[in-house]
């Protein structure tokens, strides 16, 4: 019997993933394989020994201390794409709210709650009309900013919008550039498109890299009375940066899912209390996916959208199945094949990736592996985490 500990309240059809006749699932759970979680934060929380990986449902992994985990042999997963429908959805709507003046005018038209004469509403009502007059977003530019799942779709959709689009992404991988439209224009770094852009839409993640990127600097750079919606990080904007550009008239509004003190007194800005992944939808997608993730890794190995560990997998097939994880340094996996050889131990089938300063192998041998085994095999220099599967 597997044991998973959940945090946070996972969507029940996460949790019907997790077969009942194999699997103990539970907030208290002791002794977990596994933790299944959403906001929880994780930093200096004691975690059991036992635990062999952390998947968190949603994209962002901030709250838990991969860097820690990852020497133990621990995979961190995530759930990339599945709350992007949501997020998509909700910079559609920050594009019109910076667009058309709606918030502004519903707090005016809420305002007029005690007016009582009839004519004297109607030209209120119309002097609001002339006040709150705003722009279409057909011929406009939209700048994304990362265009991986969510980026992705977001361009696409806008060029539906009659929108023009550019896209910056100096990481763009394949998968990715598969999804997005031709007509989607590729500027050469940023500040090329800020430059040209209307309003930019950010969807990076939150590393040191872009840690307050969007600041005085790149500020300069963005084409005066440009709009920016940050649905991604807070940590991405320098917030008096942002203020300053605003207070100027550099920028012309700032919408934004991460309030704060200083940003929720400014008549500029528009924000959400960390809406973009807030549906019943969104969260079911994450949970189904961190759960199937779950169960692939403790039952098969197999390792997909982890944010530590290389992508692998291999079809089950015959035989027992052993993982190893160790340093990506030369002669590892010659050690350990050299090892399973003495032992007259046949591999019927292996697969090796690496990412970074780690591999991670799974091998399908014909005899079944004993705790001797593991252990001869964890004790090879630079193998930190051995697993009988």
């Amino acid at each position: 019997m597997k044991k998973i500990r959940t945090y946070n309240n996972i969507a029940e059809k996460g949790l019907s993933i997790f077969a009942t006749d194999n699997y103990q699932v539970s907030s208290s759970t002791e002794a977990p394989d596994a933790i299944l979680l959403r906001s929880h934060k994780l930093h200096d929380e004691p975690l059991p020994e036992s635990v062999l990986a952390v998947a968190r449902a949603g994209a962002g992994v901030n709250n838990i201390p991969v860097k820690q985990y990852t020497p133990q042999g621990i995979v961190v997963f995530n759930t990339p794409g599945a709350n992007a429908n949501a997020v998509k959805e909700l910079v559609i709507a920050s594009l019109l709210l910076g667009s058309r003046g709606i918030t502004q005018s519903m707090s005016y038209v809420n305002g007029l709650v005690n007016e009582t004469d009839k004519a004297e509403l109607h030209k209120k009502v119309e002097l609001g009309k002339k006040q709150y007059g705003g722009s279409e977003l057909s011929g406009k530019t939209l700048g994304v900013v990362g265009l991986g799942a969510i980026g992705a779709k977001i361009a696409n959709l806008a060029l539906d919008l009659g929108m023009n689009v550019i896209g910056y992404d100096p990481k763009l991988s394949v998968e990715a550039a598969w999804q997005l439209s031709s007509r989607v224009s590729r500027a050469e770094n940023l500040n090329s498109l800020l430059a040209r852009s209307d309003y930019i839409t950010l969807h990076v993640p939150a590393i040191p890299a872009t840690t307050g990127f969007i600041n005085e600097e790149a500020l300069s750079a963005t084409k005066d009375g440009a709009k920016i919606i940050n649905l991604a990080r807070g940590e991405l904007v320098n917030e008096s940066d942002i203020i300053a550009a605003l207070d100027t008239g550099k920028i012309s509004a700032y919408i934004a899912d991460f309030p704060s003190e200083a940003l929720i007194k400014h008549d500029k800005v528009i924000l959400f209390p960390h809406l973009g992944a807030s549906t019943v939808e969104a969260e079911e997608n994450c949970s189904v996916m961190g759960a199937k993730q779950l169960v692939d890794f403790l039952e098969n190995g197999n390792i997909v959208n982890s944010v530590n560990f290389p992508t692998i997998s291999m079809e089950r097939t015959s035989g027992y199945r052993l993982t190893f994880a160790n340093d990506n340094v030369p002669k590892v996996l010659g050690t350990v094949l050299t090892l399973l050889a003495e032992l007259n131990i046949n591999v019927l089938d292996m697969v090796n990736k690496s990412r970074d300063d780690i591999a991670y192998t799974i091998v399908d041998v014909e005899q079944q592996p004993t705790l001797d085994l593991v252990e001869q095999l964890s004790a090879v220099e630079h193998v930190f985490h051995v697993r009988s599967v």
